[in-house]
C-alpha cells in the first residue's frame, strides 16, 4: 500500500486543528522543564562551586553528563515512532521520562551533601577514595537523569510535529517555548524567596547545615509539581490532535519502521549534517556560561544564592520577549534563516555587555545585561527550532527530533563542561576573578559568530527533496 492510498482512506477533517488553550496546556510540560533547569543549573551549580568549594571542572562535568548521553535520544525518538507505550506513541514516554528525571534530581542533591560533608572535614576539596566514589555515583545519577529527560522531551517535540502543520509551527513553538521561560522565571523568583535568608557571609561561605534543609525541600517539592504538570499537559492531546497516523504508513505495521531504515532517511541529505553542526555551535554559544553564571554573580558581584538564582528570571523575561516578537513578528517578516543570523549577532553583543557589567560589580547592570541576553537567546532559539521542524520528515519525526535533540543536548553538555574547564584555566592564568569569568564569555561570543558560517549553507528545499526521495525508497522496500 502506498502512502497516498493509505492517506486517501483517512479523512483529515476528522482530526481538528489544535486550539490555543490546548497549546497553552501543552506548554505546562515546558514550564516544568524550566523549573527543573533552575534547580540543576542555577541552585545546585552555585552551591557546588561557590558554597561547597567543589572544583568547577568537577561540578560542571557531572552536570554536563546528563546532556552528553544525548545519542540515546535518536533511539528513543525512533522507539516512540515504532513502539507504543501505554497505548500511545508519545504520551507514555513523556510521562515516564519526567518521573524518573525528578527522582534522579532529588538523589543527586543528597550525594552533593555527602561531598560537602567531606569538604568540611578536610577543610577543602581533597582527592580521596570517598570523593572519587561519590563523584562517580553522582555522575551515574546525572547520566540516568539525562536519558530520562531525553526519553521525555524527544517524544514531546515529536508530538508537536504530529499535531501541527508547517504554516502554524512557528507560532506553536513560540508559545510552548515561552512557557519554558515562564517556568525559569517562576523558578528564579521562587528560589529567591525561599533562599533569601541564605545570605553570603563575610568569608563568602554558608554553613552546610544551613543549606541542607531549605534546598532539600525545594528539590523534593518541585519534581512532584513537574510530574503533575506533565500529566495535565498531555492529557488527551495525542488521541485527539495527532496526525501521525495520516502522515505515516508505517504505524499500521506491528513494529513500524526499523531504526536502520529510519537512520537511512536521516542521513539521506547532506543538509542534515550541516544543520546538525549549526545546532551544535549555536547551542554551545548559549550555554557555555550555564554552570558558571551564578558563581560569577557570587564572586564578582558578591550576590547571595537567592539573588543569583533570580538572574534566571531576568534572563527568562528577556527570552519571553524574544520568543514573543520572533514567532509572531520577526520570523514571518524576515524568514527563519535571517532571524537566526540576527540572533547569533545579538548573542555575541550580549556577552560583551555581561563582561562590561563585571567592571562595575553592580548587580543591577548585570541584571539588565541578562535581560538583553535573554532577548537575543529567544530570537536565536525560536528561529532555530522553527528551522529544525522544517528539517524533520513526518514519517520519522521521532528519529529526526532525536537527532536534533542529540545535537542540542550533546553540545549543551560539552558547553557546560567546557565552561567549567575554561573557568579553571582562566583562574590559573588570572588572579582577578572577573578576568577568569570574562575568558568564558569571550569564547561564547566567538562561537556564536562562527555559527553563522554554517547557517549560510542551510537549504530547507534541498533537504525536503532529498529526504522525500529517500523516504519513498525505504517505504517501497519496507512494503515489498
Amino acid at each position: 500500500m502506498t502512502t497516498d492510498n493509505y492517506i486517501s482512506q483517512k479523512n483529515p477533517q476528522t482530526i481538528p486543528k489544535v486550539d490555543i488553550l490546548t497549546v497553552l496546556r501543552l506548554g505546562l510540560f515546558n514550564l516544568g522543564i524550566g523549573l527543573i533547569s533552575v534547580l540543576t543549573l542555577a541552585v545546585l551549580n552555585r552551591v557546588m562551586i561557590s558554597e561547597l568549594g567543589i572544583p568547577a571542572t568537577i561540578a560542571a562535568g557531572v552536570l554536563a553528563l546528563g546532556q552528553l548521553v544525548a545519542p540515546t535520544r535518536v533511539w528513543l525518538g525512533q522507539l516512540s515512532d515504532s513502539k507504543k507505550l501505554f497505548g500511545l506513541h508519545r504520551t507514555g514516554y513523556i510521562r515516564l521520562g519526567i518521573a524518573i528525571s525528578g527522582i534522579c534530581i532529588f538523589l543527586a542533591v543528597q550525594l552533593v551533601w555527602l561531598l560537602g560533608g567531606n569538604i568540611v572535614e578536610n577543610n577543602g576539596w581533597q582527592w580521596n577514595i570517598f570523593t572519587v566514589f561519590v563523584s562517580l555515583i553522582l555522575a551515574l545519577v546525572f547520566i540516568v537523569q539525562g536519558i530520562a529527560t531525553g526519553g521525555s522531551s524527544t517524544p514531546f517535540t515529536a508530538l508537536l510535529v504530529d499535531i501541527s502543520d508547517e504554516d502554524d509551527r512557528s507560532k506553536i513553538v513560540g508559545i510552548i517555548w515561552s512557557m519554558l521561560m515562564v517556568g525559569i522565571v517562576i523558578g528564579g523568583i521562587t528560589g529567591n524567596i525561599l533562599l533569601k535568608n541564605l545570605a553570603v557571609g563575610e568569608d563568602n561561605v554558608i554553613s552546610l547545615d544551613n543549606l541542607i534543609a531549605p534546598i532539600n525541600s525545594i528539590f523534593l517539592l518541585v519534581p512532584i509539581i513537574v510530574v503533575i504538570l506533565t500529566v495535565i499537559a498531555t492529557w488527551g492531546v495525542e488521541k485527539k490532535y495527532s496526525r501521525y497516523r495520516l502522515r505515516s504508513s508505517f504505524v499500521d505495521r506491528e513494529d513500524g519502521i526499523s531504526l536502520k531504515r529510519a537512520l537511512k532517511i536521516l542521513t539521506s541529505s547532506r543538509q542534515t549534517g550541516i544543520f546538525f553542526s549549526f545546532l551544535v555551535m549555536v547551542t554551545m554559544s548559549l550555554f557555555m556560561q550555564e554552570a558558571i553564571l551564578e558563581p560569577y554573580g557570587g564572586e564578582v558581584f558578591n550576590m547571595s544564592i537567592g539573588e543569583t538564582t533570580m538572574l534566571n528570571s531576568f534572563w527568562g523575561i528577556g527570552i519571553l520577549i524574544g520568543y514573543g516578537i520572533t514567532g509572531f513578528y520577526v520570523v514571518p517578516r524576515l524568514g527563519k534563516t535571517k532571524t537566526a543570523k540576527m540572533g547569533c549577532i545579538l548573542v555575541a553583543l550580549s556577552f560583551s555587555l555581561i563582561i562590561l557589567a563585571g567592571l562595575t560589580a553592580t548587580p543591577q547592570i548585570l541584571q539588565g545585561a541578562m535581560v538583553l541576553f535573554g532577548v537575543a537567546a529567544g530570537i536565536t532559539t525560536i528561529a532555530s527550532i522553527s528551522l529544525m521542524l522544517d528539517l524533520t520528515a513526518a514519517e520519522t519525526a521521532g528519529t529526526f527530533v532525536g537527532a536534533w535533540g542529540l545535537a542540542q543536548a550533546m553540545s549543551r553538555g560539552i558547553a557546560i563542561a567546557l565552561g567549567g574547564w575554561i573557568l579553571d584555566v582562566g583562574r590559573f592564568f588570572f588572579d582577578n576573578p572577573w578576568l577568569a569569568y570574562s575568558f568564558v564569555f569571550v569564547c561564547e561570543g566567538l562561537v556564536a559568530l562562527g555559527s553563522i558560517v554554517l547557517l549560510n549553507k542551510v537549504n530547507v528545499q534541498e533537504f525536503q527533496n532529498t529526504t522525500r526521495e529517500a523516504t519513498a525508497m525505504v517505504m517501497e522496500a519496507d512494503l515489498d
